[in-house]
């Protein structure tokens, strides 16, 4: 196998031909989800008033433990931890479009949670998009977007098939790049010859 190295897209890791081999090209370690999410906000009451309102429908609940003696807002569900606490420094609104974070999605189970979230928010007078399908994204992609007071952009998605396809065709992945087409191509030809 010869010198065998791991990469990400800045570093290259070494690794044994022995340990490549028994992970057949793939890491041990699985990822089951994200578990919680840090949000700097320039203005922690104003951030947790809208917070607090919107989390609050969408099911999650709240700690209010401080981190080194600052003070935080944690909404959690059974799923996801998603934490807001004061910004350092400047105090610049979101661009979604400088690096960092771009947005964060939310995701339900169905169209109607869409919907009923859709309600939620502009009952709460949030201005929220209507919900509607996204093709660009998939041919089942259905979301409302929104932003918080400092501009983070947020979305709710409901779960589409793509996912519940990946999900249930983890096992059969191959490739890295574009393992869903992968299988596919796979399958099409599998079921042509």
């Amino acid at each position: 196998m010869g010198n065998v190295m791991l990469r990400d897209r800045t570093r290259q890791y070494p690794a044994s031909p022995a340990r490549v081999a028994q992970l057949g090209g793939r890491m041990a370690v699985e990822i089951l989800g994200l578990d919680h999410l840090y949000i700097t906000v320039s203005d922690l009451r104003r951030a947790e008033a809208f917070y607090d309102a919107i989390m609050e429908r969408l099911g999650f609940r709240k700690g209010d433990s401080a981190i080194g003696g600052d003070p935080h807002a944690h909404y959690f569900n059974r799923n996801l931890q998603y934490t807001i606490r004061p910004a350092r420094g400047a105090t610049l609104r979101h661009d979604p479009y400088s690096p960092g974070l771009h947005h964060v999605c939310f995701q339900v189970p169905d169209r109607r949670a869409v919907d009923e979230a859709y309600r939620e928010l502009s009952s709460l007078g949030v201005p929220a998009s209507e919900p509607r399908e996204y093709p660009e994204y998939n041919d089942d992609y259905y979301a409302t977007f929104f932003s918080d007071p400092d501009g983070i952009r947020l979305e709710i998605v409901a779960r589409s098939r793509i996912r519940d396809e990946i999900r249930s065709s983890w096992s059969l992945f191959r490739v890295f790049l574009n393992p869903l087409a992968d299988l596919r191509a796979r399958r099409e030809r599998s079921s042509a010859g």
